[in-house]
C-alpha cells in the first residue's frame, strides 16, 4: 500500500506511555475507528522478537481499515513484518540506502527541519515528509524546532506530502492553516486520552477543516 495526501491526513504515532487495561493494539483500533488514516509503530525498548511479534499484529490490523502503516526507524522489522514502509530520521541509514533494502513498492518516510533536508530526501526518493516539532512536545524532549515560515517553505519545495508533527492538539492545530501541509502527526493528543475514537474524531475533522483553510 502506497501513500498519497488523502492518507497523510490523521497520521497516529504509537506510544506505550499510556497502556493501562489495553493493548496497543486495541488503542490503535480505537483510533483507526475514529478516523486515523496512517499508523506508524515507533519502539524504542522493545527486543526484537516483541517488536516483531508487534508489528505484525499491527499490520493485519491497519490492513483491516485500508490505512497505510510504516515502522520508525527500524528497517529490518519493517521488511520481516510486511509493513507498507518505514520512517526514518536524519541520524539514521541514507534515504536510498533505505530504499535499496526495502523496494521500490513500499514507503520510504523521512524527518525534516530544513528546506535542504526536504529536497534532499525527496530526491534520494521519500515518499513523504515529517517535519517538527512546530510545537514543543512532551513526547520527544530532544526536538528541534521548526518554525511556521520553514514549515511552509519546505511545503513549497517539494511535492511530496508534507505533515506536521511535534506537540499539536485540538487546541492547537487550527494555527497550522494555511502553511500548505497534508496533516498532522499525533501522539499523545490521541493515545493520552481517555476517549482514543472521540479524540480521532475531532482531529480528524479539525485537520480536514485546516488543510482547507
Amino acid at each position: 500500500m502506497k501513500c498519497d495526501k488523502k492518507s497523510m491526513l490523521l497520521y497516529a504515532v504509537t506510544d506505550r506511555t499510556w497502556l493501562k487495561e489495553q493493548t496497543l493494539a486495541m488503542q490503535v483500533e480505537e483510533a483507526l475507528i475514529g478516523g486515523a488514516t496512517f499508523v506508524q509503530l515507533r519502539e524504542k525498548k522493545l527486543n526484537y522478537d516483541l517488536f516483531l511479534e508487534e508489528a505484525k499484529k499491527m499490520k493485519v490490523l491497519c490492513e483491516k481499515y485500508h490505512v497505510p502503516f510504516v515502522i520508525n526507524d527500524n528497517v529490518e522489522i519493517a521488511i520481516d513484518s510486511d509493513a507498507d514502509g518505514v520512517h526514518i530520521g536524519q541520524s539514521d541509514r541514507k534515504v536510498s540506502a533505505v530504499r535499496a533494502m526495502i523496494g521500490e513498492n513500499k514507503i520510504v518516510g523521512v524527518s525534516a527541519q530544513t528546506v535542504e533536508q526536504a529536497i534532499l530526501a525527496q530526491e534520494e526518493g521519500a515518499d513523504y515528509l515529517g517535519v517538527g516539532a512546530v510545537f514543543s512536545t512532551s513526547t520527544k524532549l530532544d526536538a528541534d524546532f521548526v518554525s511556521f515560515e520553514t514549515l511552509k517553505s519546505i511545503c513549497e519545495a517539494v511535492n511530496i506530502p508534507v505533515i506536521a508533527i511535534g506537540g499539536i492538539s485540538e487546541n492547537n492545530i487550527l494555527e497550522l492553516a494555511g502553511t500548505g501541509i497534508d496533516g498532522v502527526a499525533v501522539v499523545s493528543a490521541l493515545f493520552a486520552k481517555p476517549d482514543i475514537k472521540t479524540a480521532a474524531k475531532n482531529l480528524y475533522n479539525l485537520s480536514n477543516d485546516m488543510v482547507k483553510l
